[in-house]
């Protein structure tokens, strides 16, 4: 071998030795760094799996509507959402019947008694305003509980079977 032939082999080992020493100062570095980046990444979809979809909005209608502002879009509460219904005005027995009661008991829907219906109506009528209330706050057959105005209290459940009642007598 000439003196030119082992000066090559000599750069050459050193060339190589050099870039697998290079090498394998990447592959720690980009180790490390592939750890910091997959547990933020792991945390961050951790995080996007258990973030709430949505958020229940329970309107009972006592509160007056307005535009949706976008505080209200972006999920930050305002003062009129966060007042309580008891502030609000109460609603009549009316009103409550058109809110309520007023879809299955002006169709017939489901063998809901009409409004006006004197013949539907005076069988129960007959059997008394308790026996009226119990199943009305009870639920019969496919009515549910209170019509579905929970937020509604027995005095006003009386007022609006009242309300039904001189309407269809």
């Amino acid at each position: 071998m000439s003196h030119n032939d082992k000066q090559f082999a000599t750069v050459f080992v050193v060339v190589l030795g050099a870039l697998a020493v290079l090498a394998i100062i990447l592959f720690f570095i980009a180790g490390s760094l592939t750890k910091e980046i997959s547990t933020y990444k792991e945390e961050e979809i951790i995080l996007g799996n258990i973030e709430p979809v949505g958020k229940v909005n329970i309107d009972d209608g006592s509160a007056p509507q307005t535009p949706a502002a976008p505080e209200a879009a972006a999920g930050v509460e305002t003062a009129a959402a966060a007042a309580p219904a008891a502030a609000a005005e109460p609603l009549s027995a009316e009103q409550i019947y058109q809110k309520n009661c007023m879809a299955c008991h002006t169709t017939g829907a489901a063998g809901a008694p009409k409004l006006g219906d004197a013949a539907a109506w005076a069988p129960r009528i007959a059997q008394g305003m308790d026996a009226i209330m119990v199943n009305v706050v009870n639920g019969i057959n496919a009515m549910p509980p209170k019509g579905l105005c929970m937020t509604c209290s027995e005095d006003e459940l009386k007022a609006v079977v009242d309300y039904i009642i001189v309407k269809s007598q």
